[in-house]
């Protein structure tokens, strides 16, 4: 009955891994253009691979008919594999902070995985090989020395912006930037329920505009007190437009309402590009205005 335990969690645990190789390391294509600084695939599949051997042991412990050396090892892995995962996720918010010009400190996912290894491999010298526990510390302790030393550590300060009163607005900024994003993503997500090649170029061009725009507000916050309706209102607006055209898409072909929606998305870059023009010239006073000319346009075409 153990052997038949041990080998259901071993299949579990291969099962795991091949999932976890593939959907977080691999990805799909849109997981890959969801992240757009990846880590160095081969650094993030090194810790995974290290993991295999423990797992072969725990393997050859169950057929030997070994208990606690298979329950150890069994542990071992499951300890590795956890913290192999959490390198990864960490690795993927260093490059996120890395990219943005504000960010919060991240979470220590890289410590907390380093911590993990290290008792998994702690626990696999001990209860799966058989080494005094003295020893088996040392080899945790070399496991999470070389996850330091290989990975680095977890960023520490955070990106922060201020006003020009002195005000932190870090809190802000990053609230406003991520409403925004949200907008963005679901806008590509709607467009992904239209099957007409050329809506769908446009929309990718608009939401590509969109992120610019959200680069050059990054780099440059004071602006962002001046776009608010841009992120706050049309932003959630032309995410509202998208989403109602596809569901509508999907129900019913309409000559009337593909025209409206291409004249509509014709707009919606044209004044993207104007925005991101104008931020690059550091001049959106009359911004308000086109904003406004191109909502009441949206309402009159029945789609805002």
């Amino acid at each position: 009955m153990i052997r038949v335990f041990a080998l259901v969690a071993t299949l579990t645990a291969i099962t795991i891994l091949i999932l976890v190789v593939r959907f977080k390391l691999l990805g799909t294509d849109d997981h890959r253009r969801s992240i757009p600084e990846q880590p160095n695939p081969a650094k993030s599949l090194l810790m995974f691979l290290l993991t295999l051997p423990v797992l072969v042991a725990a393997v050859v412990a169950m057929a030997r008919g070994l208990l606690m050396p298979m329950i150890g090892n069994a542990i071992g892995y499951g300890l590795l594999l956890g913290g192999a995962w959490l390198l990864w996720r960490g690795l993927v918010s260093e490059a996120a902070y890395a990219r943005r010009l504000i960010a919060k400190t991240p979470f220590p996912l890289k410590a907390v995985g380093g911590g993990l290894i290290g008792l998994g491999t702690g626990l696999t010298a001990w209860l799966g090989v058989g080494h005094h526990p003295g020893i088996a510390f040392a080899f945790g302790l070399v496991a999470l020395l070389g996850c330091r030393l290989f990975y680095g550590g977890d960023p520490v300060a955070a990106k922060r912006v201020t006003a020009a009163s002195g005000l932190d607005t870090t809190d802000q900024v990053l609230a406003a930037l991520g409403q925004a994003e949200r907008a963005i993503a679901a806008v590509e997500q709607s467009s992904r329920d239209i099957r007409q090649p050329e809506l769908n170029q446009r929309l990718r061009r608009v939401a590509a505009l969109a992120r610019e725009i959200l680069t050059l507000l990054e780099e440059d916050p004071r602006d962002l007190r001046r776009a608010r309706k841009f992120l706050n209102v049309y932003l959630d607006g032309v995410q509202r437009v998208v989403e109602g055209y596809a569901r509508t898409h999907q129900r019913a072909a309409s000559p009337d309402l593909d025209a409206n929606f291409r004249r509509v998305l014709t707009s919606i870059e044209e004044v993207f590009q104007e925005q991101r023009r104008k931020l690059l010239e550091s001049d959106i006073m009359d911004l308000d205005v086109q904003i406004e000319v191109l909502t009441s346009q949206l309402k009159r075409e029945g789609l805002l």
